[in-house]
């Protein structure tokens, strides 16, 4: 058994969260949100677990980690927004189809079942969801899914130090675009009783 420099302890909290249900639902009830009110943070899971804090790249990297315990390779995407932050979130396939597993602020961005044929079609669930606090509808592009086994050598589920790499890895892959244009021209706000749906729980 591989156990990836992951402490027994740490190991079991992980492989106790067996399924994608049971990951969402520690991010959201035991894992408060990450403001950075000592400056930017991109922890391991194993700071995660130890603090008990986590945005929405520290919740993506903690998500793939439980997956990977418990059988599910460690899969994250970037979903890239313009007046807005970007949100990383934790894919897992089954029965064919994607699903994913997400730390936000925001209600409608965290998680999705595993119903969607494609990732592109994952990613477009999202959509109408993605605003900003003016009311912009903000998600425009996305990136393939990353493995993370890629970034085993700096120790990713266990490292003490900030993970910036994978952020700047993130940001450099090639991204895909989710409309033209034209289609970005004749974008309407968010409707408010959406809007409003969007900011239920959020942590001030």
């Amino acid at each position: 058994m591989n156990d990836f420099g992951l402490t027994k302890g740490e190991w079991t909290r992980l492989r106790v969260l067996s399924t994608p249900e049971k990951i969402q639902q520690f991010l959201d009830h035991e894992i408060r949100y990450n403001k950075e009110p000592d400056g930017p943070t991109c922890r391991s899971p194993r700071r995660v677990l130890r603090d008990g804090v986590a945005h929405c790249i520290e919740g993506a990297l903690l998500a793939a980690a439980a997956l990977r315990v418990n059988g599910f390779p460690p899969l994250i995407l970037d979903l890239e927004a313009v007046r807005d932050d970007d949100h990383i979130i934790a894919l897992f396939k089954e029965d064919g189809h994607w699903g994913a597993v997400a730390k936000s602020n925001y209600a409608g961005l965290r998680f999705r079942e595993p119903v969607y044929r494609s990732v592109r079609e994952l990613v477009m669930s999202y959509f109408e969801l993605y605003f900003n606090l003016e009311g912009e509808k903000t998600l425009r592009r996305f990136s393939r899914p990353v493995n993370l086994s890629r970034f085993d050598r700096i120790h990713w589920m266990t490292t003490e130090k900030e993970l910036w790499e994978i952020g700047d890895y993130l940001c450099r892959i090639p991204h895909s675009r989710v409309m033209t244009r034209g289609q970005i021209r004749r974008l309407r706000p968010v409707d408010r009783r959406l809007y409003e749906a969007g900011l239920v729980g959020m942590q001030k």
